[in-house]
């Protein structure tokens, strides 16, 4: 029946992610590193926040059997790297009751999985100026004098300042940030056997921004993510916060938890 492909993989922009400095207090260089934890994973930290956006066709149905194939360009299904994630894939898909088909044959739905990682970026951090803003009070003190109906008044009023934040002004640090995502597309494969054309059926918009480039290790962690959400329709982009090290991500990783230590 021929190769199944399609025509190019549209890639997440990030061109808006983080474009505002953050806001820092003066406790020191640690907050300078505690700034990459806000939006993303970070390498000194197992925690990640990964942005899910799903959607879902009303013909769906109880399409379930599918099989999975490279969503990237130049990317056959023998690549190693492919191979490994999908095998994430292939473990959270089941989890929401989809089955791997033998073949193509016997597949009712033909799942594109796309991944990749942006270029670095880099953000300053600032801590903000602090000055006068305003006035709280003034204290008035003077002399009246009178002679005959007349009177004058000379003294001097002293104002007591108020102090804040004032404007951006001390930079005290810099982070790379990288923007790592995940696409899979769902297609019908009984309207592409019967016309030659991809009906998608659901898609699944995995992002997340933060100071690893390591996709290995983060991969596991989108797939972790989005896996409640697969082959449904979320509405709008859901934020998950998720760790490295949660029972959840090792489940996909196919590593057993260590047993709990007893208490002495």
């Amino acid at each position: 029946s021929g190769p199944i492909k399609r025509s190019g993989t549209a890639v997440p922009s990030n061109s808006a992610r983080n474009s505002q400095p953050r806001w820092l207090d003066f406790r020191g260089a640690l907050q300078v590193a505690a700034a990459a934890l806000v939006s993303g994973c970070a390498t000194m930290s197992p925690q990640c926040h990964v942005d899910v956006d799903s959607i879902s066709s009303e013909w769906l149905g109880a399409k379930k059997t599918y099989i999975l194939l490279p969503g990237n360009e130049d990317t056959s299904a023998e690549d190693l790297q492919f191979k490994e994630f999908a095998t994430y894939v292939h473990r959270a898909l089941a989890t929401k009751g989809f089955v791997r088909a033998d073949s193509i044959e016997k597949a009712e739905l033909v799942v594109f999985l796309a991944y990749g990682i942006g270029d670095p970026k880099e953000h300053l951090d600032f801590a903000p100026g602090v000055g006068q803003t305003g006035v709280s009070s003034s204290t008035t003190f003077g002399t009246l004098s009178t002679y005959g109906g007349y009177g004058t008044y000379s003294g001097t009023t002293t104002y007591t300042p108020t102090y804040g934040v004032t404007r951006c002004t001390t930079h005290v640090g810099s982070y790379t940030i990288y923007f790592r995502f995940m696409l899979l597309d769902a297609y019908d494969l009984e309207t592409y056997r019967k016309e030659k054309k991809f009906s998608q059926l659901w898609r699944a918009t995995v992002t997340s921004t933060g100071s690893s480039d390591d996709l290995r290790r983060v991969f596991p962690i989108l797939v972790t993510a989005s896996k409640t959400h697969l082959g449904s329709n979320t509405g709008q982009k859901v934020r998950v916060v998720i760790h490295e090290e949660d029972a959840a991500v090792l489940e996909i990783k196919g590593v057993k938890p260590e047993p709990a230590k007893p208490t002495q």
